[in-house]
């Protein structure tokens, strides 16, 4: 019992680490990031392709399921049927939901940035963060 509560314990106060806290990739370390300031003049829901990972896993997982069906010619279909079934799955369950963000920087440039689970809303002030002149993030004031 007290192993139990000791693991919640470690559980719950290595979670107080980062709560609050902005969380930054460990390819920012050691870096010098750049940033502009801007408005939000418009936003538009997006759907982020999958990078090809989902369809990976998915048909490995599909070709694994479907060979453990049915015998001779009846599992060869099934595991090529499981492949191409998990591949979409994959495909579908690796798209993300994101945000299309027209932002009027102060220097009266307009750039268009992509970005994903943040909560904008039009005209809200933000930062967009460039590391060699790719967005790292984009944060609200």
């Amino acid at each position: 019992m007290k192993i139990f509560l000791s693991m919640l314990l470690v559980l719950y106060f290595s979670g107080c680490a980062s709560r609050g806290v902005t969380e930054v990739d460990a390819n920012a370390l050691n870096y010098e990031l750049n940033y502009e300031i801007g408005t939000i003049e418009y936003m538009k829901p997006v759907v982020v392709k999958d990078n090809g990972n989902g369809t990976f896993i998915g048909a490995i997982s599909g070709v694994v399921l479907g060979s453990m069906v049915g015998r001779g010619n009846g599992n060869a279909l099934a595991t090529l049927v499981g492949g191409l079934g998990g591949a979409y799955v994959g495909n579908e369950i690796n798209k993300a939901n994101a945000l299309e963000l027209g932002v009027v920087l102060d220097s009266g440039r307009r750039v268009v940035v992509i970005t994903k689970g943040k909560n904008f809303s039009n005209g809200e002030r933000v930062r967009i963060v460039k590391r060699n002149g790719r967005i790292y993030s984009v944060e609200a004031l």
